[in-house]
């Protein structure tokens, strides 16, 4: 008996979408064949939805009614240096190699000067126009098994690739700017490559931001990272997308020997967010230390999904997330951590707590441990609690406001995940998040 699947408005408007934007995606015919053969890949799966497991608190089909009309590489980009530089915030002082796109396009008048020596940078949409064969099997990695991965193969119209040479140690930090401005609803798909070569050390800044007057939209970026032997880079990730934004982004990390890649994420006044991660050690004596700090206000609905593959012995994994829920908001966090036969001395914990200032919010959390090796030390703990009653009477009690105490616990609070970013960019991160605590509390 055949079983017909009958498929959402979003997602044959999607397909539909495609056909209608294919001619004016950047690529020669490998690339063109492998987004036919990843929307079709598309078509069978359809959108996650909470009956797959990795899914199982974000339902995109349910959450995606309609299929926006997708960003090209021939439409208008329109936002000047003063509006790009209200829009980056605390991030606009930092002395960075900066790099910006425009509704999905890379913007050359807008981005820094020249990169120095060891630090190469291509437009994916440049790479993609060369033609290059191998470039078309390289795309659909992982593809046809992942939607979301399957529709920014299908849909991506620029994004930044990266190298940075060996033994290179960049004294700057790379910022990657992605900004919406359109004043017309766009599906923005990005995919960024990122390869740092052995014993090189850099910061990455990934900041996914709008203008006031953009429309809402929905977005879908990738960024795929290699780490050299003894490479080591700082990876932070900020998402201020705005209330009617959808935000899916995907994390593909894989480390070498030696490796060190620690990562960061600031989520706040977005709608609805998915920051999915993959990280898989291919060497032995790699750490990783993922974290992150997620605010959440109204009906917003933050995702953070980590599986975290301890594919060879003697690596070391970190993972502590922090949140605050306001009003209906809901927060997700799900962390699996997969120890291989043969990993022998791994070492993974992670942790994931959250400050719940209303009784509508809601947190889910589903810590995993998949353990087949015997000789690891492994943990996981999560926890949800509303502000210390008996702190907030310590503070009142010593001449403190009630409100100038809850934001001292609540800023006390996510420190601890900030404070794991290096010293340079900190201020910076806890000034934006700061800005949103006040419309939390407010």
């Amino acid at each position: 008996m055949t079983v017909a699947i009958t498929r959402t408005k979003a997602e044959q408007g999607l397909s539909q979408t495609f056909e209608a934007v294919a001619p004016r995606l950047p690529g020669g015919p490998a690339v063109a064949a492998a987004r036919r053969s990843a929307i079709g890949a598309f078509a069978a799966l359809g959108l996650p939805h909470r009956r797959l497991e990795a899914w199982k608190y974000t339902d995109l089909r349910s959450a995606l009614k309609v299929a926006l009309p997708a960003a090209v590489a021939d439409e208008g980009m329109l936002a000047t240096l003063a509006q790009l530089e209200g829009a980056l915030e605390g991030l606009a002082g930092l002395d960075a190699y900066r790099l910006v796109f425009i509704d999905g396009v890379y913007a050359h008048k807008l981005s820094g000067a020249a990169a120095p020596d060891g630090l190469t940078f291509t437009p994916l949409a440049a790479r993609l126009h060369n033609g290059e064969p191998e470039l078309g099997n390289e795309l659909l990695a992982g593809g046809e098994r992942e939607a979301v991965i399957a529709l920014n193969t299908a849909f991506m119209s620029d994004g930044a690739v990266i190298d940075v040479a060996a033994g290179c140690a960049l004294t700057k930090p790379v910022l990657l700017v992605f900004l919406r401005t359109a004043a017309e609803a766009r599906l923005i798909t990005t995919r960024n490559h990122i390869n740092i070569a052995a014993g090189a050390r850099a910061t990455l800044i990934e900041a996914h931001l709008r203008l006031p007057a953009a429309a809402d939209g929905q977005s879908n970026t990738l960024s795929e990272l290699r780490l050299g032997e003894g490479a080591q880079l700082s990876h932070i990730k900020v998402t201020l997308g705005g209330a009617g934004e959808s935000h899916v982004s995907t994390g593909l990390v894989r480390l070498g020997a030696d490796a060190n890649y620690r990562a960061f994420q600031l989520t706040a006044a977005t709608g609805l967010v998915r920051n999915g991660v993959g990280l898989t050690f291919d060497g032995e004596g790699g750490a990783a230390d993922v974290s992150g700090c997620f605010l959440g206000r109204g009906s917003e609905h933050v995702d953070s999904t980590l599986v975290i593959d301890h594919a060879v012995a003697g690596c070391e994994s970190r993972e502590l997330f922090k949140g605050v829920l306001a009003d209906r908001a809901r927060g997700v966090f799900q962390g699996k951590v997969i120890v291989r036969p043969d990993a022998q001395k791994t070492d993974g914990k992670q942790m994931a707590q959250v400050l719940m200032l209303s009784e509508d919010a809601e947190f889910d959390s589903k810590p995993e441990l998949e353990i087949n090796a015997d000789d690891v030390v492994c943990g996981h703990g999560s926890t949800s609690a509303e502000i210390d009653k008996d702190l907030l009477f310590y503070f009142r009690a010593r001449g403190i406001s009630a409100e100038a105490a809850r934001a001292l616990l609540i800023e006390s609070f996510i420190g601890e995940a900030i404070d794991k970013v290096e010293e340079a960019v900190r201020p910076a991160l806890m000034a934006m998040a700061r800005d949103r605590l006040a419309e939390l509390t407010s």
